[in-house]
């Protein structure tokens, strides 16, 4: 799907794009972030995805103030293409509704920018982690920059780069190239929609400039660390999708190099860890994904081991992990095979 905008941009605005789902407890605050930067020349578009909490009442309340769409429940990705497709500016800022802004992130972020020539600007950042119901402390600030992670953007992206969409700005014109945000179906790629958006801006050939300073806090909820057996296998199911995914496009594009390969098996090895104690079948299409883009890759049996004690006990584990280091070879021949 590619987004058509409704309108043509705006030079020097910058359109914040907010959805919201159930998101009341939270959104004033969120909303004032926006309110009080120090740029400008700024629209707030806020999408209501099918709440059924006071988020639609609140959003009228600031009906002045904002723009509001509503629409269904059709998760945060359509809500973000809702909101792009009635954007009229030449920048685009997305901010969930639960995140905040500092004051002169907008303008920061636009200088950069302007400055460079590039087509996304990235800020230092913080998380706001939820230590007991309501109350969050505010974290040690991250401040990597990309090309210190790896100086193709792509592979950063895909090993130990990561940056909430609130300390993200983007030119409309890379939106433009990307096309839309992935509307995967429910459960698809739990959790990766900001990664594969942003691995899409590189892979459109964009360009990346880091700006100092914390700008961003961003929410970490107590529920979003504690999963249920069930749950965690469809959280690391679409981890494993989602890196099927990638390998197609890198295949696809002719750029399988080394290092894509490594960051791939790296990629698939952590699903594989948790699908060893879970589902068999899974583990062995994961390790066959595996040791097709990395064949001499090797498993570490002491992070198995610990993996495999938490899952069996530890005496059941001292048992399996001797198995599996014996039987490495076979089981990488066994999935080769198929």
């Amino acid at each position: 799907m590619l987004i058509e905008f409704k309108e043509t941009a705006r030079p020097g605005l910058v359109s914040i794009i907010i959805p919201c789902y159930n998101a009341e407890r939270f959104l004033v605050e969120t909303l004032e972030s926006a309110f009080n930067q120090s740029y400008p020349h700024t629209e707030i578009i806020v999408v209501d995805d099918g709440s059924s909490d006071g988020t639609g009442e609140l959003i009228r309340a600031y009906a002045d103030r904002v723009r509001a769409e509503f629409c269904p429940n059709g998760g945060v990705c359509t809500a973000r293409n809702r909101g792009t497709a009635l954007a009229r500016g030449e920048f685009i800022q997305y901010l969930d509704a639960d995140d905040l802004l500092a004051p002169d992130a907008i303008a920061s972020r636009v200088v950069a920018l302007q400055k460079t020539g590039f087509d996304v600007a990235y800020s230092d950042w913080e998380k706001l982690i939820e230590t007991k119901p309501g109350v969050f402390e505010v974290s040690k600030p991250i401040t990597h920059r990309m090309e210190e992670v790896h100086p193709v953007a792509e592979i950063a992206l895909i090993t130990k780069f990561w940056a909430p969409q609130a300390a993200l700005i983007y030119r409309r014109t890379i939106v433009e190239k990307i096309g839309s945000w992935k509307e995967y179906a429910p459960g698809q790629y739990d959790h990766h929609e900001d990664v594969r958006f942003l691995l899409d801006a590189a892979f459109v050939g964009g360009r990346f400039a880091h700006v100092s300073g914390v700008s961003t806090r961003y929410r970490v909820h107590r529920s979003a660390g504690r999963l249920s057996n069930s749950n965690l296998i469809a959280f690391y199911s679409g981890k494993f999708r989602f890196a099927c995914d990638l390998q197609e496009i890198f295949e696809a594009r002719g750029r399988m190099s080394a290092d894509v390969r490594r960051a791939l098996a790296t990629l698939y090895d952590v699903p594989a860890r948790v699908f060893l104690g879970y589902d068999r079948t899974a583990f062995y299409k994961c390790v066959a994904r595996l040791y097709s883009v990395e064949p001499e890759f090797r498993f570490t049996f002491p992070k198995l081991a610990s993996l495999a004690s938490k899952i069996f006990g530890f005496r059941a584990a001292s048992t399996v992990i001797p198995l599996l280091s014996r039987s490495r070879r076979a089981v990488k021949r066994s999935v080769l095979r198929g």
